[in-house]
């Protein structure tokens, strides 16, 4: 009973962080409601059993929101002395979403203790002797090791995308020139002298 109060108190959180991330125009709070958002489905993948899943929800996901936040206080105009004076008028709501997450994962590692919910085995029927890690391991490399190749394509091919579309030349910036580079001889890149006690090298 107690799995699927918390299942759909999680899911509910989340959908409704979820849509707060898209629908907000403050850039810093579409950020934080993403955080609840992570927190929450890492509290899913808690209950479900996959708590390998939940730690990487928490530590990458969210640790990464630090990054995503800072590349939006460097991209956009924040004015940080108006955000200053609304601290005090969220002041509230900020503590009341800090004693919901504070009691969603006291109530979390409750229905852990409690017992999973068996929906994976449904999905992917797995060996209930193996671990969490391993189990992880052996479905990515065999049932679903095209998918997760594919899905690494995909994002290889999205990061140098990025790269190319964000690489301009700059003024006063010197490209790399890697035709002259692998033509060039290596007598012609490095010179040996011997010079005199006090007379210095020539440049």
């Amino acid at each position: 009973m107690i799995q699927t109060i918390a299942f759909y108190m999680f899911a509910s959180v989340l959908l409704a962080s979820a849509a707060l991330t898209v629908l907000s125009r403050n850039p810093v709070h579409s950020v934080l409601w993403l955080i609840l958002a992570f927190f929450n489905a890492a509290g899913l993948m808690l209950i479900l059993g996959a708590e390998f899943i939940a730690m990487l929800l928490v530590i990458v996901y969210v640790g990464a929101v630090a990054v995503l936040f800072l590349f939006v206080v460097m991209m956009l105009d924040i004015d940080f002395a108006e955000m200053r004076a609304g601290f005090v008028k969220y002041l509230p709501i900020g503590v009341l979403l800090a004693i919901i997450l504070a009691a969603e994962l006291i109530f979390a590692m409750g229905s852990w203790s409690a017992g999973n919910i068996q929906l994976a085995q449904r999905a992917a029927p797995v060996d209930a002797t193996t671990s969490n890690i391993q189990q992880i391991g052996e479905l990515l490399y065999t049932r679903y090791i095209f998918l997760f190749e594919t899905a690494g394509i995909i994002l290889l091919v999205a990061m140098i995308g990025a790269i190319v579309l964000t690489h301009r030349p700059r003024k006063g910036v010197k490209r790399q020139d890697v035709s002259a580079q692998n033509a060039r001889r290596p007598q012609d890149a490095t010179r040996l002298v011997n010079p005199g006690v006090g007379q210095g090298v020539e440049l």
